[in-house]
């Protein structure tokens, strides 16, 4: 029988492994979802190079995992900053010269109150599990006039929020509380935690909405 580990270990592990694995995500409802490995640990797409465009400096990527956007942003001159919970995946954002700390995003962030944009790509506004409460934690880190820009599932996703552990051949973790949020929902979501839409654009098949 395996032995649930720290999903933030696993997830490090998986980065590091010598190819990308095939893992996914289970969620408490029984779905379960791809973990889009190669992508993140590519280069970067049509949709990522459109997102740092976007992005006012200075930049907060939230959940930058392995930091491949600080690249696209470092490209453009835009100051950034990664954080993100697996210290592997913060290891290896440093190796490649990509600024990013080990944080949590609810506790101590540097820059508070300075960012001009924080970015929530690869599904972490699901961080936490409570999109709006990350939504509002994150309006708190903004300066004035600040914008998020958010990756969303498509048209037609059921908002979820609950659990979902990794899995990766015979290993697992242990269950740690996630949300999903489709564009349908996005606007609900963003009034409840006092903020407007701005824009929602599909770009290269994935789904982005700026918030403010």
């Amino acid at each position: 029988m395996s032995v649930a580990v720290c999903p933030f270990a696993l997830f490090g592990a998986l980065i590091e492994a010598p190819r990308p694995a095939k893992a996914r995500a289970l969620r408490d409802d029984g779905t379960r979802l791809p973990l889009h490995l190669d992508r993140w640990l590519g280069p970067n797409t049509a949709a990522d190079e459109a997102v740092a465009d976007a992005a006012v400096g200075p930049v907060l990527d939230v959940g930058c995992g392995p930091g491949r956007l600080l690249d696209a942003l470092s490209a453009r001159g835009k100051w950034a900053l990664g954080v993100d919970l697996s210290p592997i995946a913060v290891r290896h954002a440093r190796r490649h010269g990509r600024r990013a700390v080990l944080a949590d995003v609810f506790k101590d962030i540097p820059g508070t109150g300075d960012w001009r944009t924080a970015v929530l790509l690869d599904g972490n506004i699901g961080i936490g599990g409570d999109p709006a409460a990350l939504l509002v934690r994150l309006a708190g880190l903004l300066a004035e006039g600040g914008q998020i820009i958010t990756e969303l599932e498509g048209p037609g996703a059921p908002a979820h929020a609950g659990h979902i552990r990794l899995e990766a051949g015979e290993t697992t973790s242990h269950w740690f509380p996630w949300a999903h949020l489709g564009v349908d929902g996005v606007d609900a979501v963003a009034d409840t935690a006092d903020l407007g839409v701005q824009d929602v654009a599909v770009i290269d098949g994935r789904w982005f909405a700026w918030l403010g």
